[in-house]
């Protein structure tokens, strides 16, 4: 699943107009990155939420979808169902019946050109009893105090005496969107407003996400500034 629908407050005035996934990044909308990427890895079938902009998304990627007919391209209309973003998990909820028991979840604000998206991976997640795997990237000049900790035995932690950034990748289990760590109903058909990060907490506490870090190329792509930054790089 690819996470598509947020308004971009901070990149405007670029977002004004066009969808912070759809702004080019060397030459190439910033999404499309993400979606050969896991293509690499063999993952075709995809699922991108959308709310702002929501339909130059939805047509851009249909366009793209004629020249690469390996991919499988669905969409959850949060802002054409709701009006609105439903935040992350209240879209993943959404999204839920269109996915498997496992899959991932990309943030499609994030420029990952090198990460590896491995079949392996995904089967030694699934083998586990964990809800969740998430990649964790140093922190950020924006984000100095991350986000989770990362244990000896590869455990998530909700706190750490060291904090490391999530990436925005990760794997997850459908368990996570239902009861008990989720009290969404199935397919969230009221379109509620749910973030992820106390779910990711709840099970953390738990013993119920693992980590890992991302040594390669990653940026947040939030700001004009880091765009044209990222751009004019060599």
């Amino acid at each position: 699943m690819l996470l598509a629908a947020g308004r971009g407050e901070r990149m405007r005035p670029l977002t004004d107009s066009t969808p912070k996934p759809l702004l080019r990044v060397r030459g190439q909308p910033l999404l499309y990155w993400s979606i050969q990427a896991l293509a690499r890895g063999g993952f075709s079938r995809l699922v991108v939420n959308t709310a702002w902009l929501g339909e130059q998304i939805e047509q851009q990627l249909s366009a793209w979808q004629h020249t690469r007919p390996e991919l499988q391209i669905a969409f959850s209309r949060e802002g054409r169902d709701f009006g609105r973003a439903l935040e992350t998990a209240g879209g993943i909820a959404r999204a839920l019946p269109g996915l498997d028991e496992v899959f991932w979840v990309l943030a499609g604000d994030v420029y990952a050109p090198t990460f590896v998206f491995s079949a392996a991976s995904v089967q030694r997640f699934a083998a586990s009893e964990r809800l969740a795997h998430l990649w964790l990237v140093p922190n950020p000049p924006q984000h100095p105090g991350g986000d989770f900790g990362l244990a000896a035995d590869g455990s998530a932690l909700p706190q750490a005496a060291e904090q490391l950034t999530y990436s925005g990748i990760g794997l997850y289990r459908r368990a996570l969107f239902e009861p008990p760590w989720c009290e969404l109903a199935p397919g969230n058909p009221h379109g509620v407003v749910q973030p992820l990060a106390a779910l990711l907490r709840a099970a953390m506490a738990a013993g119920r996400v693992s980590a890992e870090r991302h040594a390669g190329v990653w940026v947040d792509v939030g700001t004009p500034e880091r765009l044209a930054e990222l751009n004019a790089a060599p």
